[in-house]
């Protein structure tokens, strides 16, 4: 069985919208068991419980929310070298387009790689426009069906790379899956 965790922090409730669409994703993926962690609710034993991880940030002044990174440095910090080797991912909503999205999702794989995480993009499209090449992104709410659709997708990518790396389930890999979505004529 997957242990996903999806971690976040949200502070204007943006973030918390996405982080149930990627545990959504995530839950779609059969033998995939997920938790959803508020920053202020979540604690070691959750990091140290789950094999995947998704962590959820709104964009502050381009990076990680203060109390993300307050988590790590000061939660986690102890727990160096235990979660070594689990698999991570990011997402992050802004105020607007051009916020610093990505940005701050880069600097969440960093810190998950400092940990020891193996990080992921998605290489593949969510929509007509949308890709997620260094985590889900949404200009404030994820109202429209692109940016919810890049959620689920990446909630769904960290569970198939889970039960593919964590379980050995070959079938499991995402190459395989988007051939089979994508049909014989791909």
């Amino acid at each position: 069985m997957n242990k996903i965790l999806v971690l976040f922090d949200s502070a204007s409730g943006n973030t918390a919208k996405m982080a149930r669409l990627v545990a959504e994703g995530a839950q779609s993926f059969e033998g995939t068991e997920v938790r959803l962690r508020s920053v202020e609710e979540a604690g070691a034993d959750d990091v140290l419980w789950c094999e995947g991880i998704a962590v959820g940030t709104p964009t502050n002044m381009g990076v990680l929310s203060w109390k993300m990174k307050r988590f790590w440095d000061d939660v986690m910090l102890e727990h160096w070298m235990k979660i070594d080797g689990k698999i991570g991912c990011a997402f992050s909503s802004s105020g607007a387009w051009g916020g610093g999205m990505e940005i701050a999702c880069q600097s969440v794989l960093t810190i998950l790689i400092n940990f020891g995480f193996l990080v992921f993009g998605v290489t593949d499209y969510s929509g007509k426009l949308t890709t997620l090449h260094y985590g889900a992104v949404a200009a404030r709410e994820p109202r429209d069906e692109d940016s919810q659709a890049a959620c689920r997708l990446l909630g769904v990518r960290l569970a198939e790379w889970t039960a593919r790396f964590v379980h050995g389930r070959a079938e499991a890999h995402p190459g395989n899956r988007l051939a089979e979505r994508r049909g014989p004529n791909g």
